[in-house]
């Protein structure tokens, strides 16, 4: 049974409570392929009730049964996860086997890490005669994006499940069926009525009364910076936590005495997973100006390797961009970038060769950026390179913090020493190393107008906690 036109509220699917429907588009074909209902504030406020009357049992439930719950959602996510990695091919247009290998599996890997850290997470503690106490932060509002729909929500959700929030998810109307699936797994799982709610929506409709609603404790939120700063906005008012992980305009420091074609062709095939649909891609590359036109013989050459196509079609390593309004302005970046006098070394305007409709953008590398060139400042979200030309390494390192994000960042160098000593200097939340892979239990989020959250393994479960002191709880 389709419950595309209804929420997951109080345990229950409902109708909303005024019907309002969302064509959704496969961006690959540019063709509708299903359709979701929106809701309004009367749904956030019969989802946010749902939560707060199953607050008080769930939040005093023992980690044994957090745990056992945990364990029955591993279970169903784990049958269901091709259907889900499907689900998100056509809803963001993500190559299927990235929606097998990381988007879908990255739920399954989120849940297994959030039960690693309950087992042991240590909720008390005596501090002389103090007992310290970590405690569910209450009903927690959830807004998630489109460009890695189950990570973003599964790492907000088990978290908050193993914490004892209950809560209420919006995620991003282009992506809502993947949401759809997981409201469905956590009901046959058996999470009690009104700990998990759904309520798919747009910004205004759903997501801004959600942020300013009084009945929720903690607002939890991913995706574009300008958005944050409105969700953020609307909880001042009642003074509600808010975490958040945004934007990036991410650095690539490649070192003088890196293996340039190692470092420079890996960091372009990381940037073009997802189509560069990320938030922490390396999207400014900083290479010694002695080495830069080699650096952009390689960066071209790997680009031009990258193939854009039908996301279920073999050998296709990306697909589209989510929609027709992120197509056209990167579109318009990258010709912004021409404009600006950036070398264009492959890629450019327009479709993919070959390539006809869907809202593919070609692999693009410029060249000779400089500072302060639109392509170097703003965040493009799509499959665009910037390389941009050094003088010495403390040049390199003040372009690169020279950013209002500061999610990001990655340095290359033949000595793991030196790569040490420049990530020091990066003011980022994260830095990868001689492109180190993720990391489930490290802290994920962002300084400056990244973010001011953190996510993943034990730092992600604090978010979801409040701490009281107990005093005079030791006898003297």
């Amino acid at each position: 049974m389709s419950h595309n036109h209804e929420f997951y509220i109080g345990g229950r699917w409902v109708k909303p409570a005024a019907e309002r429907s969302w064509d959704l588009i496969n961006p690959a074909t540019e063709e509708k392929f299903a359709d979701i209902a929106l809701g309004s504030s009367a749904d956030v406020d019969k989802a946010v009730a749902a939560a707060r009357a199953a607050f008080p049992a769930w939040s005093q439930t023992t980690r044994e049964e957090r745990l056992a719950l945990l364990g029955k959602i591993m279970g169903v996510f784990a049958r269901r996860k091709d259907e889900i990695a499907e689900v998100i091919s056509r809803e963001m247009g993500a190559p299927i086997w990235l929606s097998k290998a990381a988007q879908a599996a990255m739920g399954l890997a989120h849940l297994n890490e959030t039960m690693e850290v309950l087992k042991n997470f240590e909720f008390e503690r005596t501090q002389g005669r103090t007992r310290i106490v970590y405690e569910p932060v209450g009903v927690v509002g959830m807004i998630t994006p489109w460009n890695w729909p189950i990570n973003q929500i599964m790492c907000k959700v088990a978290p908050a499940l193993a914490a004892g929030c209950t809560m209420v998810l919006k995620p991003s109307e282009y992506t809502p069926l993947n949401a759809l699936i997981v409201a469905e797994i956590l009901d046959e799982a058996g999470v009690p009525a009104g700990v998990f709610n759904l309520v798919n929506g747009d910004g205004p409709g759903v997501g801004a009364p959600l942020s300013a609603h009084p009945g929720v404790d903690m607002m939890s939120f991913t995706g574009s910076t300008r958005a944050g700063i409105l969700v953020a906005k609307a909880a001042a008012e009642t003074v509600k936590r808010v975490s958040q992980e945004l934007g990036g305009k991410s650095a690539n420091i490649i070192l003088d005495d890196a293996d340039l074609v190692k470092a420079v062709g890996g960091s372009v095939q990381g940037l073009m997973i997802n189509s560069g649909q990320s938030c922490n891609a390396g999207t400014r590359m900083f290479v010694p100006a002695a080495k830069h036109d080699e650096a952009l013989a390689i960066a071209a050459a790997a680009a031009n390797a990258t193939k854009a196509g039908d996301p279920f079609a073999e050998g296709t390593n990306i697909g589209p961009v989510v929609n027709k309004s992120q197509y056209e302005k990167i579109q318009a970046l990258i010709e912004k970038g021409i404009k600006e006098g950036a070398t264009l070394a492959a890629g450019g305007l327009g479709r993919p060769e070959g390539v006809n409709k869907g809202y593919f953008v070609r692999p693009t590398v410029f060249g000779n950026v400089t500072n302060d060139m639109t392509i170097a400042r703003e965040e493009i979200f799509g499959p665009v390179l910037s390389i941009l030309p050094y003088k010495s390494e403390a040049e390199a390192i003040e372009m690169a913090n020279d950013t209002v994000y500061g999610l990001s960042g990655y340095v290359q160098s033949g000595s793991i020493d030196h790569a040490r000593a420049v990530a020091k200097q990066l003011r980022t939340g994260n830095v990868h190393l001689n492109l180190a892979g993720p990391d489930l239990k490290a802290p994920f989020g962002g300084y400056k107008q990244s973010g001011n959250g953190r996510e993943w393994g034990e730092f992600g479960f604090h978010d979801f906690l409040e701490v009281k002191a107990v005093l005079g709880y030791e006898a003297a």
